[in-house]
């Protein structure tokens, strides 16, 4: 009987040994649930692990280029006020003459007759040929002043320039202004004719881009060839703005400044306020208020007229061999002037200027794509004049057909100050 027990318990040993190999290999080893037992095993297959990183990844979004820094011209020098002589004087034993220039504030712009007055006496007379105005008063006239001293007495007066505004819009582009003018005679000789030069007194103290492309607008030189180093200007002087954008791809682009706004503060929606560009790329101030402001000829492409040509192959070079890891590179251009001013009853003579820039693939010139100034008419700067049909009313239409991108810049503050004359 105890010979049977262990034959029968040296079999079932024999037996689990047996299914234990089949199901979980050779040695030790965690044991299967029964239920899974009785339901079969699948085919042993590879085992499966987490892959995991083995490296961090390098590859980082480009950067944005950093601001290149303003080269400065190696002759730039600053304009300095020249006073004007513009003003002359006769005094007679009753009587004193005063002749004025048209060109009053030498900047090349004759004043209106109405604009200037001796003390609040309108002109005289007007030597057409001479462009001179002409005062003639008493002595005693026109709001003179007499002061007198232990040996001499002088009669004063104020030649007065008041400018009108500029139609309808809230700048000025000239101060009001007195020349001083004085007549000095001796008490104990004989009257004599003694002109002295008139002195000038001024009235009122001087003082996020889309992730492909980059805007920007900055003030340049007079030859267009950098960055202009300087912001302060003269009332009636040629600001020169460039209107850019930077791009890492080569789809063809072109650029338009749709509007322009001048404040008195970084922020455009304050007031007093100066459009002097809008309605799609209409460059208004020319015919607000009169002057030569205008856009020059289109220069598209990543170097154009010759502007910043020299001292930038190097960068050029090194460009070409980056372009495929994502590099900047240079798109078009749009060059505008405007002549300075100020707004009125502003002592500090500090603007800033804000442009709605916008660039656009495949966009033809047409209404609401353009770049038009006024001058005996409206021109157009890629010599499309029929665009610039609608200035004088309202341009509508589908700006383009393919992608665009916008952004809102501001460049300032800049400083505009009064002329002197002398």
């Amino acid at each position: 009987m105890m010979l049977c027990i262990g034959i029968l318990f040296s079999l079932s040993c024999g037996r689990l040994a047996q299914d234990s190999q089949s199901l979980g290999g050779v040695g030790p080893g965690p044991r299967l649930a029964p239920g899974r037992a009785r339901q079969g095993a699948a085919p042993a297959g590879p085992a499966q692990e987490k892959q995991a990183l083995l490296q961090p990844l390098a590859w980082r979004f480009p950067e944005p280029p950093a601001e290149e820094e303003p080269r400065l011209p190696p002759q730039f020098e600053l304009r300095r006020p020249v006073p004007a002589d513009s003003v002359s004087v006769h005094c007679g034993e009753t009587s004193v003459r005063v002749e004025a220039r048209r060109d009053l504030l030498g900047i090349g712009q004759p004043v209106s007759p109405e604009d200037v007055t001796l003390g609040g006496c309108p002109a005289t007379g007007e030597d057409t040929e001479a462009q001179t105005l002409v005062f003639e008063s008493e002595l005693h006239g026109c709001g003179s002043r007499l002061t007198m001293s232990a040996d001499w007495f002088s009669y004063e007066f104020s030649l007065l320039y008041t400018p009108r505004p500029l139609g309808n819009s809230p700048i000025v582009r000239t101060r009001e202004a007195a020349v001083g003018v004085e007549c000095r005679y001796q008490r104990r000789h004989s009257v004599s004719s003694e002109g002295l030069r008139p002195s000038w007194v001024p009235l009122v103290a001087s003082e996020a881009s889309e992730g492909k492309l980059l805007f920007s607008l900055r003030l340049m030189t007079d030859d267009w060839r950098s960055a202009r180093p300087s912001s302060l200007f003269l009332l009636g002087e040629l600001m020169r703005l460039e209107a850019a954008v930077q791009q890492r791809h080569h789809a063809a682009l072109s650029l338009f400044v749709d509007a322009c706004v001048a404040t008195q503060t970084p922020n455009a929606n304050t007031v007093p306020r100066y459009a002097f560009l809008g309605n799609h790329g209409c460059l208004l101030d020319g015919k607000l208020t009169g002057s030569s402001s205008h856009f020059l000829p289109r220069a598209e492409g990543s170097r154009a007229e010759g502007s910043r040509a020299e001292g930038s192959r190097a960068e050029g070079s090194r460009a070409e061999g980056s372009r495929a890891e994502g590099s900047w590179a240079e798109g078009p251009r749009l060059r505008f002037q405007v002549e300075a001013f100020r707004f009125q009853q502003d002592d500090r003579g500090q603007i800033y200027i804000t442009c709605q820039l916008r660039a656009a693939a495949a966009a033809p010139v047409n209404a609401v794509n353009k770049a038009c100034s006024f001058s005996t008419g409206w021109r157009e700067a890629s010599g499309r004049h029929e665009a610039c049909s609608c200035c004088d009313t309202l341009c509508t239409g589908r700006p383009t057909a393919a992608g665009e991108w916008q952004q809102e810049i501001s460049t300032g503050p800049i400083r505009v100050q009064e002329r002197p004359l002398g």
